[in-house]
C-alpha cells in the first residue's frame, strides 16, 4: 500500500549508488519530477500490469518475484539502498511491451523515490543519449539475434526431421517395390506349374483336393506362429529331410518358405496322399510353394504400405498442419508421433520404453509447439547417451496436472551447470553443434505459453526432464 508523499532531498538521492554521479542540477530535477513516499508492507505492483512508475529503494526491504508454473518465484530479497524496480525499460518506449517484468512487494514500511515512467524515459533520453543508443542496440540487437538463431534452430530441426522421415518412408516403399516385383515372378511361375499339373495324370478329385490344400495353406500363412531362430532351424531341417526322402530337388531351398508359413511335415503328408507321388508330387509341392510365397509377399506389401500410411499419419500428427493451433489433444499421441519422427535419430542401440498412465485425460494445448518440446528433450537425451542406452517416456496424472518425463541413462548433468541449463545460448555441445536455444525454447513454450513447469533432476544413469502441464488452464487461447 502506498503512503503519504514526502519531501525529496537531492542530497539524500546522491547517497544512492544509482544517482551518485549526477550533478546537483540533475538531482534537483529528479526531485522536481519525482517524489518520495512510504509504502506499507504488501504488494506494490504485479507482473504484467502496465508499467507506470520507476521505484528506487531509499530505506526498508523489498521482494521481487516472477511467475513460474502459476506460482510466484522469488528472484531477489534485499534491503540494499539504491536497488530499483518497476518501469526501468520505459526508455525503450514502444519497442517493448511497457508492463512490469516482475512483481514487487515490501516486507516492512519502506521509503522509495518514485518517478513516473514517462518522466524517467525523457530524463534518460535527455541526459544519456549515447548510453541510450547503446542500451537500445544491446537490447534490440540481442532480441533480433535470438529470433534469427531461434528460426535457424527450427529450420535445422525441420531439415533433420525431414531427412529422417524421407529415410523412414524410403525403406517400406522400397520393400513394397521389391515385393511387387517378386510377386509378379511367383504368379507367372504358379501359372506354369498349374498348366503342368493340369496336363499330367491328376484326376479331377485329386485336383480339387489340391486346390483345397492351397486354400488351407493360405489360411495357415495368416495364422503362422512366431518362431525363435532355433525353432525355425529345427523345423527347416525336418522339412528338408522330408523333401530328400521324397526325391524333391532343391527341397532345402523350399523348407524356409513352408516353415515361415507354419506348414509342417504332417501337412506335407496330406499333400503326398492327394497326388501321385511319382508323377506330380514335386510339381504340386512347387505350386504350393509359389502359393505360399505369393501370400507372404502380399503380406509384406500390406505391411510396407501400412508402414507408409503410419509414417504419413505420424508426420501429420507431428506437424499439426491441418489443425487449429490451440486444441484439446492426447499427450500420448503427440509423444508417439514425435518418437516416430525421431526413430532414425534414436537408432537401434537405444531401447525406447513407454510408460503411459491411462488415467491421463486429453488437455487443451498448442500441440505443434509441445511436439517441439518433446523433440528438443528427446534429442538431448539421445545425444547425452551417445546413441546407446534406454530412453523412457512417461506420463503420470498428478491431481490437476499432467506430468511428462523424458528420461535417459546417460552420464547425467553436472551440478555446476544445472542452474544454467535453461538459459538462452547456454550449451554443452561442441562449437557448431548447438545453439543453446533448444531448452530455452522448450521452457518458454511450457512455462510462458502453457502455464506449466519444466525442470530437471539428474544423477549418473538417471536424468529426467519433467514437464508439468495443467489439465484445465486459465488460458485465453491467444498466442503469447
Amino acid at each position: 500500500m502506498t503512503g503519504p508523499q514526502l519531501s525529496c532531498s537531492p542530497a539524500e538521492l546522491k547517497t544512492l549508488f544509482l544517482f551518485e554521479k549526477l550533478s546537483d542540477d540533475q538531482l534537483e530535477e529528479l526531485c522536481e519530477q519525482g517524489h518520495v513516499e512510504i509504502i506499507e508492507p504488501g504488494p506494490v505492483f504485479a507482473e504484467g500490469e502496465p508499467a507506470t512508475c520507476f521505484y528506487v529503494l531509499i530505506e526498508g526491504s523489498l521482494v521481487l518475484s516472477k511467475l513460474s508454473g502459476g506460482e510466484d518465484l522469488v528472484i531477489s530479497r534485499t534491503s540494499q539502498r539504491g536497488v530499483y524496480a518497476g518501469a526501468w525499460q520505459a526508455y525503450l518506449r514502444e519497442r517493448v511491451p511497457q508492463v512490469y517484468p516482475s512483481s514487487l512487494r515490501v516486507t516492512e514500511p519502506s521509503r522509495f523515490f518514485v518517478l513516473d515512467a514517462d518522466c524517467f524515459a525523457e530524463i534518460v533520453a535527455e541526459w544519456f543519449p549515447m548510453a541510450l543508443h547503446l542500451l537500445e542496440g544491446l537490447f534490440i540487437g540481442a532480441r533480433n539475434t535470438k529470433q534469427i538463431v531461434d528460426q535457424r534452430e527450427r529450420l535445422l530441426a525441420l531439415g533433420s526431421l525431414s531427412a529422417g522421415l524421407t529415410h523412414e518412408l524410403n525403406n517400406p516403399a522400397a520393400a513394397a517395390v521389391r515385393a511387387t516385383s517378386a510377386l509378379r515372378d511367383r504368379v507367372a511361375h504358379m501359372r506354369q506349374k498349374l498348366k503342368m499339373i493340369a496336363n499330367g495324370s491328376l484326376d479331377r478329385t485329386s485336383l480339387t483336393s489340391l486346390v483345397g490344400l492351397q486354400e488351407e495353406a493360405v489360411e495357415l500363412v495368416a495364422k503362422a506362429p512366431k518362431l525363435t531362430p532355433l525353432e525355425a532351424s529345427d523345423r527347416e531341417d525336418e522339412l528338408g529331410d522330408w523333401f530328400d526322402d521324397h526325391d524333391i530337388a532343391g527341397g532345402w531351398d523350399l523348407a524356409p518358405t513352408f516353415v515361415q508359413a507354419g506348414l509342417d511335415v504332417a501337412w506335407l503328408e496330406k499333400v503326398a496322399a492327394t497326388v501321385d507321388e511319382s508323377k506330380t508330387l514335386e510339381g504340386a509341392i512347387r505350386w504350393l510353394n509359389y502359393t505360399v510365397e505369393t501370400e507372404l509377399l502380399m503380406n509384406e506389401i500390406a505391411d510396407s504400405t501400412t508402414r507408409v500410411s503410419t509414417l504419413v499419419g505420424a508426420a501429420n500428427q507431428y506437424s499439426q498442419m491441418d489443425r487449429a493451433p490451440y486444441q484439446t489433444v492426447d499427450i500420448r499421441e503427440l509423444l508417439d508421433s514425435t518418437l516416430v519422427m525421431l526413430a532414425r535419430k534414436i537408432g537401434d542401440d537405444i531401447a525406447v520404453v513407454k510408460e503411459y498412465d491411462p488415467a491421463v485425460p486429453p488437455i487443451p494445448a498448442y500441440a505443434a509447439e509441445l511436439n517441439q518440446v518433446w523433440t528438443n528433450l528427446i534429442d538431448n537425451a539421445v545425444q547425452a547417451m551417445d546413441g546407446v542406452g534406454t530412453l523412457t517416456v512417461r506420463t503420470v496424472l498428478d491431481h490437476d496436472q499432467v506430468q511428462i518425463e523424458i528420461c535417459d541413462t546417460g552420464p547425467g548433468v553436472p551440478d555446476a551447470i544445472k542452474s544454467r541449463i535453461f538459459e538462452p545460448f547456454f550449451t554443452t555441445k561442441p562449437v557448431g553443434e548447438g545453439t543453446g536455444l533448444g531448452l530455452d525454447i522448450s521452457w518458454r513454450i511450457v512455462v510462458k505459453k502453457h502455464q506449466g513447469d519444466l525442470n530437471l533432476t539428474s544423477e549418473p544413469g538417471d536424468t529426467r526432464f519433467i514437464v508439468r502441464l495443467p489439465i484445465d488452464p486459465a488460458h485465453d487461447q491467444e498466442d503469447s
